[in-house]
């Protein structure tokens, strides 16, 4: 039964905490939690790797380590009740998860009731596919990739950091944006703010918002 919880920009409320709390079995003492940081150019010293850290550790976590699939081993992750995957390039970050094999860790992981959160360029893998990211941020693809589905373990596709204005700077709006990939696509997005995230647990879908 999958247990994810999908965010823009991490735990950034009280709220968001509260929803992950939910999805976890055991109280966080007894769990470990992996960061995988390889999306990020500056990887655990990137401020979204710390914040997560951070996060997780306030939360009680027994451990919240990093772990960067480019290099290391990714059947590590067998240890680790919590896989946050963390906000960064997602072609980059998605190369990766196939590359090392990860990507199929991930999802039999999920299946066996791991729980896993999205941040950012983390949530987007975790979708059908990314081809949002080449409407907004082609250059962002340095390493060439060509395939763009992704993981699939959420169906719906997700825009995060929506109305943040220095993220993705460009004359149209990310409203207009979106609505022309939805019209080229012929599909819906679901826009996500840093505020908000999406909680998914089995069957029960539902967006969390900062009310």
């Amino acid at each position: 039964m999958s247990k994810i919880l999908l965010t823009s920009d991490g735990f950034t409320t009280s709220k968001i905490k509260e929803e992950f709390l939910n999805l976890i079995d055991l109280h966080p003492c007894n769990m470990n939690a992996a960061i995988i940081t390889t999306a990020h150019r500056l990887k655990e010293q990137a401020p979204v790797s710390v914040r997560a850290q951070q996060a997780l550790e306030s939360m009680g976590f027994r451990e919240a380590g990093f772990l960067d699939i480019e290099f290391d081993d990714a059947d590590i992750l067998h240890k680790y009740d919590v896989i946050c995957l963390n906000g960064g390039n997602p072609f980059y970050l998605l190369h990766h998860l196939r590359l090392s094999g990860a990507d199929k860790i991930i999802a039999e992981l999920s299946e066996k009731g791991v729980t896993l959160v999205g941040i950012s360029a983390g949530t987007m893998v975790l979708g059908p596919d990314i081809e949002i990211v080449v409407h907004f941020t082609p250059e962002f693809n340095n390493i060439g990739l060509n395939d763009m589905s992704a993981l699939g373990l959420n169906k719906a596709i997700i825009f995060p950091h929506y109305g943040t204005v220095n993220k993705f700077p460009h004359e149209k709006s990310h409203e207009t944006r979106i609505q022309e990939f939805e019209a080229l696509h012929q599909c819906e997005v679901l826009r996500l703010t840093d505020y908000e995230a999406v909680y998914i647990n089995g069957d029960t879908f539902k967006k969390i918002t900062n009310d």
